[in-house]
């Protein structure tokens, strides 16, 4: 028996010219099928058919345009691109298995033996691990350099100098970068300015604007926001987006079109979340400078913070992680963490539900002692990515910490 698909009238695509970031979140990249759907269709297959062998011939040959093979070209996985992309105002992205391979790929696909790299010190641990130890066995060497001091970043550029990488907001101290004055320095010197945006994403920041050349997200965060999936996804021009891309295709650190979907659906709610984040870590923030056994509070919404102009400047809200140092050390730290009975004990970040780590001993924690002590990473810090809920909420069960604190002292 045969079945024939049953023509359908043709819709055009949404005229999105000059629309808001909170439009685009909900409408750019939609890919709507001969079926006319209103949510966005997911497309799990390995691979696509074709009418031909000319046609598959053509199609691999890059004679015609079209899907291939899930690997590199997949409805659902460019659906997501199209919108990230839109949302940070960049020509093309590429997603990515994770946000570390985002990182990979970028390198990979950018640099060569011989290669130089200067990297922000306060950037994610495993970022860190992944400059010093595998990218230097292929002959990329990589100088850490802090992330503020512009001194520093000018001292360590070299001849061969083609990256400059930075994540701003840091992980886990929340400095800013001056990334209008690092973009300058790295195109000065024919270098590019790599930006990880995880901790802001577009509704708070977008680093094109400022000089970046590349933005990189770990899309299992703020993007995805309810802690379900794993991706990462690179964002900037297609001529360096295009290199990317032959990098994926040919070594397959590829974003499945189901974990593309939810990351999809996660962007429509991502103003309105992001907004709910800021509003609730700037009053935690506040709260936690007033606490006696808190020594410092890391988060650029307050004034205490040294970058919070620059911050206030560049961002259009200050994020929804802080951290903060206990008086004490691991022990003091350990007790209060156990002590929370909502707040769950997770190293992820990004989500609707408050999270809390030790960064000394997780995020961090493959770093070495000297590698942890120049990054600011001390045994009494904790980590709190700010979710959703009612803030009194997370008072009252952050209080449960500091009462174990007093409890401990008074015994």
């Amino acid at each position: 028996m045969t079945f024939h698909r049953e023509e359908t009238a043709q819709i055009p695509e949404s005229d999105l010219e000059g629309m808001s970031l909170d439009t685009l979140a909900v409408r750019a990249g939609q890919l709507r099928t001969a079926q006319l759907e209103h949510s966005d269709a997911i497309f799990p297959t390995s691979s696509f058919v074709y009418a031909s062998a000319a046609q598959a011939a053509a199609r691999f040959g890059g004679e015609e345009p079209g899907n291939i093979y899930s690997r590199f070209t997949n409805p659902t996985v460019q659906a997501f691109e199209g919108r990230i992309a839109a949302m940070e105002g960049g020509e093309r992205a590429v997603a990515t298995s994770s946000g570390m391979a985002a990182i990979l790929s970028t390198c990979m696909a950018l640099l060569k033996a011989g290669d130089h790299v200067i990297c922000s010190r306060g950037v994610f641990g495993t970022t860190n691990v992944l400059f010093q130890k595998y990218m230097a066995k292929f002959g990329v060497e990589t100088s850490f350099v802090s992330l503020t001091d512009a001194q520093e970043w000018a001292g360590a550029m070299r001849p061969n100098t083609r990256m400059l990488f930075v994540e701003t907001p840091s992980n886990p101290l929340c400095e800013v970068a001056d990334m209008a004055a690092l973009a300058k320095l790295a195109h000065e010197n024919s270098a590019l300015f790599v930006v990880d945006n995880c901790f802001c994403t577009p509704v708070l920041q977008r680093p094109l604007e400022h000089g970046a050349d590349i933005v990189i997200h770990s899309a299992t965060k703020y993007l995805d926001g309810q802690g379900r999936c794993v991706g990462g996804v690179v964002v900037g021009p297609t001529k360096l987006m295009d290199e990317v891309y032959g990098f994926l295709r040919s070594a397959g650190p590829t974003m499945s079109p189901f974990n593309a979907w939810v990351f999809h659906k996660g962007l429509e709610t991502l103003p309105i979340r992001m907004r709910a984040h800021c509003d609730n870590a700037l009053e935690l923030a506040v709260w936690l400078e007033q606490q006696p056994a808190v020594e410092r509070v890391y988060y650029a919404g307050l004034q205490s913070h040294p970058q919070h102009e620059l911050a206030k400047k560049q961002q259009k809200g200050f994020g929804g992680v802080l951290s903060f140092c206990l008086k004490g050390g691991r022990e003091e730290a350990w007790k209060f963490i156990d002590a929370t009975r909502m707040i769950s004990i997770t190293a992820n970040l990004g989500d609707v539900k408050t999270t809390i780590t030790h960064p000394a001993t997780t995020t961090h924690g493959r770093l070495s002692p000297e590698d942890k002590s120049r990054a600011g990473i001390t045994e009494n810090l904790l980590r709190v990515s700010v979710g959703i809920e009612a803030v009194e909420d997370l008072k009252t069960d952050l209080y449960r910490g500091f009462q174990e604190l007093q409890n401990a002292s008074n015994t």
